[in-house]
Parts: structure tokens; C-alpha cells; sequence
């Protein structure tokens, strides 16, 4: 049974686990660190977590659970600067993009700890302690990527905790989860900053002009480059393999697309236009987008 959870980070999904917490689990008493004084400050007063700490081993001085909510490159730093105040018994887990690197640095930091390495799809452009809202997890997935050592026991107690929050929970290879991952996250995020960049450096058109006439397309850019610049560094850096496998077919499908632009064939173009739109209908069914007009999405 997971009683006592600590949050360290407490930005859009550190906050959202807090505010998950309280309103679908509100027998689980929750702690907090953020390393930023100003963060703490903001998730005191919006009430993100039970007790916002002044210290990480403050916080994860009595969990059952500690879900490491800093970026993927910070994670083996975080976990050693608390290793001495963390009770035996204590699960950790984290909401890293990237499972492999994460998983190394948590077992390098914490080799006598059990680690159940997390990451719950879910989040929006927006980023910090003003971000954050309860349903978040509702209805996304979050995928569990445990070591073959790690007991059943330990991993059904995180599917559990994800489960109470509203979150679908599936378990797969760390090295898998990176692969996938790569194709529908990380790679259209990596298209959407090089759009955009590539936009605002046009010298035939002004920055203004950009702006002014962004169109649908354009616009659904700029959203997701939008993202929070240091979270992506890391993602990129840590889950390098598996971006640069994806990008590299990304590239050669890239071309061919070219070829039939240039050599005006219809047919291909209408062949993969038909294929892209089909995944598009099949993502709403699934229940992981709104069709309604701007997605649905509202402002939080």
C-alpha cells in the first residue's frame, strides 16, 4: 500500500500528480521539493502538494513512493542528493520521456533501492507550478518500464497508484518505450521547433508576417514548440539512439515525399494523405484527442 507520496519537482506534472492525489486519492498524504524557492512558494499556495519541504530529504523522509519530477538530465543528481534520508522500503519512480538513460542514472544513484521507472503521456506547452491541474493523467497512459529484477509486487503497487489517477497503465521495455516514444513524441517535437525556427529566420518574410498569417498548421507548431526548452534538451540528449534511428527513416520517407512532389505524382501524394488521415480518426476513437474545433483544448 502506498500511503506517503513525495513529489521532487513541482512544475506542470509534479504539480498535476499533487492535485491528482487530492482529488482521486485523498487517503495518500503528499510531500514536495523544488530546488526553486519561488516554485515552492507558488506550490504552497496553490496547495500542489500536503507539505511543501525545504529540503529534498525533508520530503522523502517517511514515502512509500518518490516520483522524481525533474528533467531527464538532473535525475541521478536528484536521487543522490537524497539517498541518505530515504527509507529502505521506498519505491522510487519518475515521469522521465526517455526510460533507458533514466533507469541507468536512478540504479547508479540508488543500487540498494527498489526503481520503477514511470513516464505518464500526458502534458501540455505550458510549464511551472501555475501549469498544473488534477486531470491531467485522465484517461492517458502511463507507461511503466520496471528491470527484470524489480518484484511484481513493487510494480503493481505503481500501476495501482497511476490506475487511482485516472491514467491507463502499460508495462514494456525500457528500451522499447524509447523507440516508441522517439516516433510520437520526440520526433514531432524536433519537426516542430525546426519549423517554427526555420519560420522566424526567413528573409523573405518578416517575423511579423509569420505571426500575423499563421494558419491553422503553422499555429498547432507553434503549441508544441512551446515546450519547455530544458525538459527537450535533456530529451534529446538522453534518448539519442532511438531519435536518431527514427529521424534517420523520418528522412529517407522526407525525400521520397520530395520525389513525388517534384516529379507531379498525385497518386502518391493522395496515397499517403489518405493513410496520414486514417491515424488521425483512429487517435479520436482511441480516446487521446477531441475532434472538436482547436482539439477541444481548453486553457488551465
Amino acid at each position: 500500500m502506498i500511503r506517503n507520496v513525495a513529489i521532487i519537482g513541482l512544475g506542470l506534472l509534479g504539480g498535476s500528480i499533487g492535485l491528482a492525489i487530492e482529488e482521486h486519492a485523498p487517503d495518500i498524504t503528499t510531500t514536495g521539493f523544488d530546488r526553486n524557492p519561488k516554485t515552492r512558494a507558488t506550490a504552497a499556495k496553490r496547495s500542489l502538494v500536503g507539505t511543501v519541504c525545504d529540503t529534498a530529504s525533508e520530503a522523502v523522509a517517511n514515502a512509500d513512493l518518490v516520483i522524481l519530477c525533474v528533467p531527464v538530465g538532473a535525475m541521478e543528481e536528484a536521487a543522490a542528493g537524497m539517498r541518505e534520508a530515504l527509507p529502505k522500503a521506498a519505491i522510487i519512480s519518475d515521469v522521465g520521456s526517455s526510460k533507458q538513460s533514466v533507469g541507468e542514472a536512478l540504479a547508479k544513484a540508488l543500487p540498494d533501492h527498489t526503481i520503477i521507472p514511470a513516464h505518464p503521456v500526458a502534458g501540455t506547452e505550458q510549464s511551472g507550478p501555475d501549469a498544473g491541474f488534477a486531470s491531467l493523467f485522465t484517461n492517458r497512459w502511463c507507461i511503466l518500464t520496471p528491470s527484470e529484477t524489480a518484484s511484481t509486487e513493487a510494480v503493481q503497487s505503481v500501476s495501482d497508484f497511476w490506475t487511482k489517477l485516472g491514467a491507463n497503465v502499460e508495462v514494456m521495455d525500457a528500451e522499447h518505450h524509447d523507440l516508441v516514444l522517439a516516433v510520437t513524441s520526440h520526433i514531432p517535437h524536433l519537426i516542430a521547433f525546426t519549423i517554427v525556427g526555420t519560420a522566424s529566420d526567413l528573409e523573405e518574410v518578416t517575423r511579423s508576417e509569420v505571426i500575423k498569417y499563421s494558419a491553422g498548421g503553422f499555429r498547432d507548431f507553434t503549441r508544441i514548440a512551446a515546450s519547455d526548452p530544458v525538459m527537450w534538451r535533456d530529451v534529446f540528449l538522453s534518448n539519442k539512439s532511438a531519435v536518431l534511428e527514427m529521424l534517420g527513416r523520418f528522412s529517407e520517407d522526407l525525400t521520397a515525399l520530395q520525389r513525388a512532389i517534384r516529379s507531379g505524382d498525385g497518386d502518391a501524394l493522395h496515397e499517403l494523405f489518405s493513410r496520414t488521415r486514417a491515424i488521425r480518426r483512429q487517435v479520436i476513437e482511441e480516446g487521446q484527442d477531441d475532434d472538436r474545433p482547436d482539439f477541444g483544448r481548453e486553457d488551465h
